[in-house]
């Protein structure tokens, strides 16, 4: 580890994040690790009612079982035909098993039975950073869209596919590169890229 650089523990098992958010800190005086240093540390049980709650449980807890730097992040999918659903059940609509390719399924049918099968919506991210206990820095990014009547592209993850981000006239998932300088996961970590730049 380079001198003046301290080890941060990015806490989440979804490689794809774990990539992102690489892309996202570089340049941050930090050496980032993962969870694949420790194999022994259980998940924990996600349950707040908010995208803030469960990060900020996240990165409390990973911070107490490895005694790292920790920043946990919750983000999910808000369409407001269904009340903000998915919202912190994005992972889990329709069943932790159940393909992404099944959960669009089931969001275009729900959409279709609201008469609103393009529905606004908004990509949202919560993040927080944990040392000894304490937490030092939260923020959140949020981009606003609505749902593409049918998925399209093939980069990204999750439900990008579905998000249809007006000024780009496409998805996040056919946007490329440029989708981190407009998701909200960019947004909340470039804030954090700062306060990391600023504080240590």
């Amino acid at each position: 580890m380079a001198a003046g650089r301290l080890r941060l523990l990015v806490a989440t098992t979804n490689e794809n994040k774990v990539r992102e958010i690489r892309q996202l800190l570089d340049g941050a005086p930090v050496e980032i690790v993962t969870l694949a240093g420790w194999p022994g540390v259980e998940t924990p049980d996600e349950t707040g009612a908010t995208f803030e709650e469960n990060a900020r449980a996240k990165a409390l807890y990973y911070a107490a079982a490895t005694g790292e730097l920790t920043v946990a992040e919750d983000s999910g999918l808000s369409i407001d035909a269904l009340g903000g659903a998915p919202g912190v059940e994005s992972a889990r609509f329709g069943g932790v098993d159940l393909s992404y390719p099944r959960k669009f399924a089931r969001i275009h049918a729900a959409l279709r039975e609201k008469g609103q099968p393009e529905s606004a919506a908004r990509f949202v991210c919560a993040l927080a950073l944990v040392r000894g206990g304490e937490v030092l820095f939260e923020t959140r990014g949020v981009v606003e869209g609505r749902i593409a009547p049918e998925a399209r592209g093939h980069g990204g993850f999750g439900y990008d596919p579905i998000f249809f981000y007006p000024p780009y006239g496409q998805t996040l998932a056919e946007a490329g590169d440029a989708k981190a300088a407009v998701s909200h996961r960019g947004e909340a970590f470039r804030a954090l890229r700062a306060w990391l730049a600023s504080h240590l």
